[in-house]
């Protein structure tokens, strides 16, 4: 498959896309001139901050291609249910989802690290940079490759909040309890002495509520309030450790994507980058804000020590290691995250 080079991607963005049409495999390519409709399940819920960023994202892949790209979006469950997208997309029922790699990570070893890593990059940038700059786009296509399946871009936001109803002030403090997590973060997690049991989103609120979880992850500060958690969790841990920095991303059905002309390509790509950031920067706002509407309703913030975080980094290499499974391409995906990692001093 031909891959898209982002520095094209960059210079499209500057001037405008142009209307090419290369043919990328047998059988007919859509051409710049021609309207091409996809539809697009994303993972948020109607009216929700992420989908309004999602119908932001497939307006601006009309505008760069003059409308002739038209993305109809469907949010979570209204074509299929959020786990089924996988094979929905794969099986061409729908042409491209919004998607968190790791729910598929069980399967595909790589998922764990090209949507968060527990323990691991601290600053969205660093995250990003890896993706962009170190070769990340290209690997998550590899491993989406064999499904037939193309990986777009990453999303790339900040942490997200661990909420407890039990005091966490250590590592220490997570032995025995019973919590939420699901990914990469139900590896680090387990191997710290927590119970894990991956629930969906939607259930966390109950898990929590009858006491059947101690501790969760779930999604950010402003949507976890907004779903209530303050009403069912009296603790919000900081720095959330299990997802300091997120990716989520975008996938389309190989087939559909070779058909579409290098200036539809490219409007993906330009479009899926400038909702990365501004969604990052619209979280990080509110996190400030929602922040203090969990600390006006009665929720304690939690601060993990610095030294307690290095140390947990440290144990997590090992847990890393292991969710590989001895995949090849997990283990490359690992490697090059380490390695970055050491040359930015977070691993000695």
């Amino acid at each position: 498959m031909k891959q898209v080079n982002r520095r094209n991607v960059l210079k499209a963005a500057a001037v405008g896309i142009g209307a090419s049409a290369a043919i990328l495999t047998s059988g007919k390519a859509a051409k710049a001139a021609d309207k091409v409709t996809w539809r697009m399940q994303a993972l948020w819920g109607g009216g929700t901050t992420p989908q309004q960023f999602e119908e932001k994202f497939v307006k601006r892949v009309a505008e760069l291609t003059d409308g002739k790209f038209e993305i109809k979006l469907f949010a979570e469950g209204q074509l299929v249910p959020n786990a089924q997208a996988f094979d929905a997309v794969r099986g061409g029922a729908f042409e491209m989802m919004k998607t968190f790699d790791g729910y598929a990570a069980g399967k595909i070893p790589t998922f764990g690290f090209t949507s968060t890593v527990p323990f691991g990059f601290p600053e969205s940038d660093q995250f990003e940079a890896w993706f962009y700059e170190l070769g990340g786009i290209d690997l998550a296509r590899q491993a989406y490759a064999p499904a037939g399946l193309t990986y777009i871009a990453p999303t790339i936001y900040g942490e997200e909040p661990m909420h407890s109803k039990v005091k966490i002030n250590s590592l220490e403090d997570f032995k025995g309890k019973k919590g939420r997590f699901v990914g990469l973060a139900s590896k680090v997690m387990g191997d710290l002495g927590v119970n894990v049991s991956p629930l969906p989103t939607s259930e966390v609120y109950s898990a929590l509520d009858k006491g059947l979880i101690d501790l969760a992850d779930r999604g950010d500060i402003k949507a976890n309030f907004e779903q209530g958690l303050a009403e069912v969790a009296k603790y919000i841990l900081l720095p959330g450790v299990h997802q300091p920095t997120t990716a989520t991303s975008y996938v389309a059905n190989t087939m559909a994507y070779n058909k579409l002309p290098d200036s539809f390509k490219y409007a993906l790509e330009v479009a899926a980058r400038e909702i990365s950031s501004s969604l990052r920067q619209n979280i990080l706002v509110a996190n400030a804000e929602y922040l203090k509407k969990f600390q006006d309703a009665g929720v304690e913030v939690l601060t993990l020590d610095p030294a307690e975080i290095a140390k947990g980094r440290k144990l997590a290499v090992a847990s890393w290691e292991k969710a590989t499974n001895g995949d090849a391409l997990a283990k490359k995906v690992m490697d090059s995250q380490v390695d970055f990692m050491r040359q930015l001093g977070l691993l000695a």
